[in-house]
């Protein structure tokens, strides 16, 4: 069994929750600079093996895998440590915020031969599992566009100082599950051209970055595809509309993944109209905590799917190369916020010589 460790004990609850359950892991050690969440993660899972120095995880030999869910900026550097020290990596979306570092880790992970994968929960999520299933399956044909949506009503982080920072945006922290979908089924994208507004709920808590979003990208054969994103207005009642979802529409069906919600619907190529739901015991699976904070269950999937490609000897997807498209494709898109103007994915890429 492979055995695993944790550092970032915030979003990294859930991932306790989801190692400990696992059958096809052991978590040997847990880590945060924040020794009160420490001793709070340590009596809410009976889980004591805990230390405030990421140097012992990196230094311990029980440890096949580091899984990392510190903030943005510290990715990288915790990545390379991580594969200096010989460990199969798991870090949190996006993957790094500094793409002049992508190279370099690329570079690692090869010498090293250890595996890097990227976890975007949501592709892991019962309804975008079933989806992704039935397009394989060809249930709805070949894809003709995607649309995907993120919005929530986050008015409660206006409260927060960190949200009211330059440095916070929400095109980086929620969009990415988003853009996620549509890299997912439209891995060529070549162009993206965006609007942002800061919305009038914003602007009176003093947000300085945008939190209502909407852009259209353009992949190298043609097609198109759309992504949203409002954050700071209520929202619809769940039963109309679903806080996150992704739309497939294609030349003989379609289907629409609803993720909070566990809601999956599909048109088939025969015409056949169905509305899937999941029981209790798959919410229960999914959702472990109060309410909605932390989810739990999609964790433990792709970490048990990154186990399988270690023992197996196959690539995890998404891996480095696909995470650092993605944060390309993000910057991309900044760029067109600010700009106005449709951005080439390439130009980005190139800029940092990737």
């Amino acid at each position: 069994m492979l055995r695993i460790a944790i550092l970032g004990l915030g979003e990294g609850r859930s991932t306790i929750s989801a190692a400990i359950q696992s059958s096809k892991l052991e978590l040997v050690k847990i880590c945060d600079t924040n020794e009160d969440l420490c001793k709070q993660r340590a009596k809410e899972f009976d889980f004591h093996d805990y230390t405030q120095k990421y140097e012992d995880l990196l230094n311990d030999a029980a440890v096949d895998i580091i899984a990392i869910y510190t903030p943005d900026h510290l990715h990288a550097e915790h990545v390379k440590q991580a594969l200096l020290h010989g460990k199969h990596v798991v870090c949190t979306k996006p993957f790094i915020d500094d793409l002049s570092q992508a190279k370099e880790l690329l570079a690692l992970s090869q010498k090293t031969g250890k595996k890097v994968f990227i976890g975007q929960s949501s592709r892991f999520f019962e309804p975008a599992k079933r989806q992704r299933k039935d397009f394989e399956d060809g249930v709805i044909g070949d894809l003709i566009t995607i649309e995907s949506h993120y919005h929530a009503d986050h008015r409660w982080f206006l409260a927060k100082g960190w949200s009211l920072l330059q440095s916070f945006k929400w095109l980086y922290g929620g969009l990415s599950h988003p853009v996620d979908f549509i890299r997912w089924y439209l891995p060529n994208i070549e162009e993206v051209m965006g609007y942002g507004m800061i919305s009038s709920n914003g602007a009176v808590a003093g947000l300085k970055n945008e939190d209502t979003m909407h852009f259209i990208f353009k992949a190298t054969d043609g097609r198109i595809a759309r992504v949203s994103g409002v954050y700071t207005s209520p929202t619809q009642p769940a039963q109309r509309d679903s806080g996150m979802s992704c739309i497939l529409r294609g030349t003989l069906g379609a289907s629409q993944a609803d993720y909070h919600e566990l809601r999956y619907s599909v048109t088939t190529r025969e015409g056949e109209e169905k509305m899937i739901h999941w029981g209790d015991a798959t919410l229960k699976h999914y959702f472990r905590f109060e309410g909605q904070s932390h989810h739990a269950g999609e964790y433990q999937n792709y970490l048990d799917y990154f186990a399988d490609s270690i023992e197996q000897n196959f690539t995890a997807y998404p891996d480095m190369e696909e995470g650092i498209q993605t944060v390309a494709l993000l910057q991309a898109m900044d760029k067109s916020l600010q700009t106005g103007m449709p951005i080439k994915i390439a130009d980005v890429l190139k800029e940092f010589n990737i």
